[in-house]
């Protein structure tokens, strides 16, 4: 038997050995690895700096504000604590306002309702689904200044709908604008025309984002459009309707474009965000408008945090 011997393993001519970690190296690569984690953060500096900016520091500003009657013009603010506050709950006609907003929550309802309809529809294959996509998202485009201006006229004594209604025979020269309840259901009515393409476009999305695997097992077992909507379509989109509802109360609280421009407020149509800007610039008070505005942003919160705790958002698993 022989005896094995073990050899150092022969030099490769031309190599140079392994380098040897030395303390320089190792504070390098920490210092890479610092970097490699701030530089998302160097990334996100400039949107935190303008988020903090334009939004936070006014919220904050406007809630210092709220606990003084400032009058916006002036360098004193007096300190009145919760003043401002007891005069928006102890004063009917600051917080009758409210009232309104029902008007814009039925709309909401109304529209979300055709939109949902539309979506439904224009999922599947149709001819010229194309051009009716873009015509019910075409209101949305267009700018809200533009849209008051031509309902104002619509709407006005001897107008459009006047001279339309005419034609079937019926009465014209109705003051749409000017009854407080029916100036109220045209404003909504005008809403319901704009906004309704926003939620075509969000239902949309989340039917298509659906599987079409989906779609073909359901048509092999028979099933019907309405069986689809109920078992594939309904629960896939649960989630954007529960952004769509949330959407439609903020909305319908803060409505303020199409009313101010259209009527001003007249003829009982002031929402809440237009008694605030008349508080703020119209009677300088604005400590009470930045109290109304924080009121208003309270209800908002709690409202959809309601929402939430009712319809919480569960992982819809349709594969």
């Amino acid at each position: 038997m022989t005896e094995t011997t073990r050899t150092a393993p022969a030099k490769v001519p031309g190599t140079a050995p392994p380098p040897r970690r030395t303390p320089a190296a190792d504070g390098g690569r920490r210092g890479v690895r610092v970097l490699r984690r701030l530089t998302p953060w160097f990334f996100l500096a400039v949107p935190l700096v303008l988020l903090v900016t334009f939004t936070y520091v006014p919220v904050g500003n406007m809630i210092y504000y709220s606990f003084t009657d400032w009058d916006g013009v002036s360098p004193d603010r007096r300190f009145t604590g919760v003043g401002n506050y007891e005069r928006i709950f102890t004063r009917p006609e600051l917080f009758r306002v409210f009232l309104v907003s029902f008007y814009y929550l039925a709309a909401s309802a109304v529209q979300t309702v055709i939109a949902l309809y539309f979506a439904t529809v224009l999922s599947f294959d149709l001819r010229f689904r194309n051009l009716f996509k873009g015509i019910l998202f075409f209101p949305y485009l267009i700018n809200g200044v533009a849209i008051g201006f031509v309902f104002l006229y619509f709407f006005q004594d001897g107008g459009t709908l006047d001279s339309v209604l005419s034609w079937f025979g019926a009465g014209s020269g109705h003051a749409w604008l000017g009854d407080p309840s029916s100036a109220n259901t045209s404003l909504a009515g005008v809403s319901v025309w704009r906004f309704t393409g926003l939620n075509f476009v969000l239902f949309l999305g989340a039917i298509q984002s659906i599987p079409g695997e989906l779609y073909e097992a359901a048509q092999l077992d028979g099933a019907t459009r309405r069986q689809q909507f109920r078992h594939i379509i309904a629960p896939g989109i649960r989630p954007v309707v529960s952004l769509s509802v949330i959407l439609a109360v903020s909305g319908s609280l803060s409505v303020f474009e199409i009313p101010y421009i259209m009527t001003g407020g007249a003829t009982g149509t002031t929402t809440f965000v237009i008694q605030t800007v008349k508080l703020a610039f119209q009677f300088n008070k604005t400590g009470l408008a930045s109290a109304a505005a924080v009121v208003l942003l309270l209800i908002i919160l709690l409202i959809t945090w309601i929402q939430r705790r009712l319809v919480p958002d569960e992982k819809v698993d349709l594969v």
